[in-house]
């Protein structure tokens, strides 16, 4: 019998109103909201980048030992856990959830950025300055990033499903602190978490937007204006979208739509390797990743502190705040679809492979917009004209058919956002509640319906204030501050687990007299039991 979740007030009503006050001062004064936000992140950059970046690379070398230690051969859920989804969906539904709008928005747009104005060492326009370029980029968006995801999630899927604890981000604190101590700070944590999550959704949802309108202005050679009616419209799309998805449940709306996502994808580069500048594609991609591997210690510790530049403040640090600010609700819905796994197959899953995908990503779109820019075909100017979206169809003008390859852009666009928002979604609500027994893998739906327009609202109010997410991002950075603090004591909270895992799993049964985890084969999982199930019964009946 399916348990009823009660709802978490405090937690629900706290960051709304926080999120309804802020677009209250927001229509009361939008200019001087967003200038003090500005003021306080930069301040927060400037004086805490050290730590944004020691922490963003402890994540690294946490996720690295996990692997490599015995504790890689714990089963989340237990040694008899059956995995809530086959391996295929788990991959594709982590590298939706993970990827978001974000990584097309930037694949194409951030190589410009750091083309024309590098760190104050390296000279602009320079081909030091495209080595540098690819290799920030891969910094930036591969493997420290899903550590900073994966470390957390590991942790909240051992102690949620193994050590029988709260589905709450305050849980992840538990080895590290009492459990009396965990339970007091964990509404305010889940609060701070939740705000910081709506705000950062609501900044790439505006990400998804402008690139959408940006895509159909291109498709209809200008009918289609990008202008404050465009992005409402799109706006209610999406939110429709991914509502509906998120009301339909994880094992539905997600897990279709991340398989649909996987294909286009897979068509959309392998038709940019093929009729892109391949060649110069192949050379690029590996001589940054190659500076990226060899400099990777100096790259994710670097803070300009020597020269006082502060262009790190405003990328890889920048980058850190946001990912970190992002870290808590993602890395519990994360956690919460490893079940059946063990660590060392769920790193593989949630950090391994979005990074391969990353690279080969990255390395696609992002030395295609250099190569066109080199050849002068104006990626550069287009952005600068056009904002950011407009490099990503500047270089996909460069290719054949461009009306396909931009269509099929824009699906990738739509899918993305639309898994990743409800992804969260589900995560946001099922911290809303009570602890959701695992027989009751959802929330109600009204809370997902509340989220899923307050985030859109929050988005609309400041894309046509502003013509921009500047403002959401720097107000989701000030979420990400109290959140680095909170990773220490879960870095904290991880060792103490990876280190003597069987203090705290429930699962003895699983560990032998020495107290060392004892490997276990992955079961069918329940998706594919369900499969079979009706293929049988389909078989009977005929």
């Amino acid at each position: 019998m399916t348990k009823k979740s009660n709802i978490r007030w405090a937690v629900f009503l706290i960051p709304w109103i926080l999120v309804i006050a802020t677009i209250i001062l927001n229509l009361a004064d939008g200019t001087a909201f967003n200038a003090l936000i500005m003021t306080v992140t930069t301040f927060i950059l400037e004086d805490f980048d050290w730590l944004f970046a020691l922490m963003a690379f402890i994540c690294v070398v946490l996720i690295v030992a996990a692997y490599f230690s015995p504790f890689g051969n714990v089963r989340i859920g237990g040694s008899k856990a059956k995995p809530i989804l086959n391996q295929s969906n788990y991959i594709w539904i982590v590298l939706c959830t993970i990827m978001a709008a974000g990584i097309l928005l930037w694949a194409c747009a951030e190589p410009m950025y750091h083309y024309y104005a590098p760190p104050a060492s390296i000279e602009p326009q320079s081909p030091a300055a495209i080595t540098f370029l690819m290799k920030d980029i891969f910094l930036e968006w591969t493997v420290t990033p899903m550590c900073i995801y994966g470390m957390p999630a590991i942790l909240f899927a051992f102690l949620y499903y193994n050590a029988n604890k709260k589905y709450s981000i305050g849980s992840m604190l538990f080895p590290a602190l009492s459990d009396r101590l965990a339970d007091k700070l964990s509404p305010a944590i889940d609060c701070i978490c939740l705000f910081a999550l709506v705000c950062g959704m609501a900044a790439s949802m505006g990400s998804a937007i402008f690139l959408v309108a940006d895509g159909a202005s291109s498709l209809t050679n200008g009918n289609i204006v990008s202008s404050p009616v465009t992005w409402t419209v799109i706006a209610v799309i999406i939110v429709a979208a991914f509502v509906t998805s998120a009301v339909s449940g994880v094992m539905n709306g997600i897990r279709i739509l991340s398989t649909i996502n996987s294909r286009i994808y897979m068509v959309l580069g392998l038709f940019v390797f093929l009729f892109g500048p391949t060649a110069y594609i192949l050379k690029l991609t590996v001589e940054g990743f190659g500076a990226f591997i060899s400099t990777f210690c100096q790259s994710s510790l670097f803070i300009s502190a020597a020269d006082g530049d502060r262009w790190a403040m405003w990328w890889s640090v920048f980058y850190w705040c946001n990912w970190m600010a992002w870290m808590p609700v993602t890395s519990i819905f994360l956690g919460k679809i490893s079940k059946g796994y063990s660590v060392k197959e769920a790193i593989r899953v949630i950090v391994v492979f979005p990074a391969l995908f990353s690279v080969a990503w990255l390395g696609l779109f992002s030395a295609s917009s250099v190569y066109y820019e080199l050849a002068g075909k104006g990626i550069n100017t287009a952005m600068l004209e056009g904002g950011t979206a407009s490099a990503t169809y500047a270089v996909l003008k460069q290719l054949p058919v461009p009306v396909i390859s931009i269509a099929v852009f824009l699906s990738i666009v739509f899918v993305s956002f639309i898994t990743a928002s409800d992804s969260n979604t589900n995560a946001m609500a099922g911290l809303c509640t009570d602890t959701i027994a695992e027989s009751d893998a959802e929330s109600p739906a009204w809370l997902k319906i509340v989220w899923g327009i307050t985030i859109g609202a929050l988005c609309v109010i400041f894309v046509r204030a502003f013509k921009s997410t500047d403002a959401l991002k720097y107000l989701s950075n000030l979420g990400g501050f109290p959140i680095v603090f909170l990773l220490i004591i879960i870095s904290v909270s991880f060792v103490k687990v990876m280190v003597n895992p069987a203090k705290y799993d429930t699962f003895t049964e699983d560990y032998d007299d020495l107290g060392r985890p004892i490997p276990s084969l992955r079961l069918k999982s329940e998706q594919d039991e369900e499969k079979e199930q009706k293929k049988a019964m389909k078989q009977n009946h005929a």
